[in-house]
């Protein structure tokens, strides 16, 4: 039986502690499943600590580790999408390097798909203990949202920490879009997808990358992106305030006519011009991100910029 060949593809954003971790974890792991090896692709995102010294120390003289840094920061989303796009392995793997992705699942994942026969196998958390409640609410809300406005669907708890076969590796990486939301996109993609369910672990060290105002725009991101509901809903709106005020100016004509005039109230007009001033400029600006995507999208800019890499030295 041929070996097979597991890319684990690590994006690193100013991870120098837990870099050796990690590896280290995912070395014990491989040791564990026969008639496979691992090969590393740590993606530095712009980091500003020694994250891609020590990644480089790891490289030096192991073949199985290799290396992508990035001129600058451009997010974990363009990390993911370039460690696909370097994967030559018969599957890939995408987990954090902070151990909140536990590597012995690896194994699980790949058991499962070769007992399905599946294409996918992904993370899923039961639960999300540790974490902010409020967080964990707003993460809720999200999933319920997504699933309601749009026309994919995102398992509650799911994480990018998943093990692709060829096929949707391929896949994903004809989606070369600028403004990324991977969860929508491995879904987006199809596939026959499983689940590997695990509790919430907490970070290993170092503190988290994401701020909640980073996570509300990665969100907002992820609706746009795959959810045109929010411009149906616009319309609407629109639709329903034309025929209301058609009606009411039909009654207002008609009170004209049998009663005379009538003396019109300052207090309520306010109230209306105030209320439809209001949603028209929220509506324009709803527009208005739509529009900004598809300017931006039109740009033609890569997803990301390498400044160095040891993948094609081979």
């Amino acid at each position: 039986m041929n070996e097979k060949i597991i890319d684990i593809i690590i994006p690193c954003f100013n991870e120098e502690t837990n870099i050796k971790p990690v590896y280290e974890e995912t070395r014990l792991v491989e040791t564990g499943i026969g008639n496979c090896r691992f090969n590393y692709i740590f993606v530095n995102d712009g980091s500003s600590d020694n994250t891609l010294e020590i990644i480089k120390e790891l490289a030096q003289g192991n073949e199985q580790v290799k290396y992508i840094s990035f001129s600058r920061n451009f997010g974990k989303e363009a990390a993911m999408y370039a460690g696909i796009c370097n994967s030559r392995g018969d599957y890939a793997v995408i987990m954090d390097a902070d151990l909140q992705h536990p590597p012995a699942l690896i194994k699980d994942m790949l058991e499962t798909i070769e007992r399905t026969g599946c294409d996918c196998c992904a993370a899923r958390r039961v639960n999300r203990k540790g974490e902010d409640k409020i967080r964990s609410l707003c993460a809720g809300l999200f999933y319920k949202l997504m699933n309601r406005f749009s026309d994919i669907n995102i398992a509650d708890g799911v994480l990018d920490f998943r093990l692709m076969n060829r096929n949707m590796v391929r896949a994903i990486r004809q989606l070369p879009e600028n403004r990324r939301f991977s969860k929508g996109i491995f879904a987006w993609v199809g596939f026959d997808t499983r689940w590997v369910e695990f509790e919430n672990v907490r970070r290993m060290k170092g503190e988290s990358k994401w701020s909640v105002w980073s996570l509300i725009k990665y969100a907002m991101d992820g609706f746009i992106d795959f959810a045109v509901s929010p411009l149906k809903f616009a319309g609407w709106f629109g639709g329903v305030v034309a025929v209301g005020s058609a009606v009411y100016l039909i009654v207002e004509i008609i009170k004209t006519l049998v009663l005379g005039r009538d003396t019109p109230g300052y207090a309520s007009t306010i109230c209306l011009i105030l209320f439809f001033g209001g949603m028209t400029i929220a509506i324009l600006g709803l527009i208005g991100e739509y529009i900004g995507r598809m300017y931006m999208e039109t740009k033609g800019r890569p997803v990301y910029i390498e400044k160095e890499s040891n993948i094609h030295e081979d």
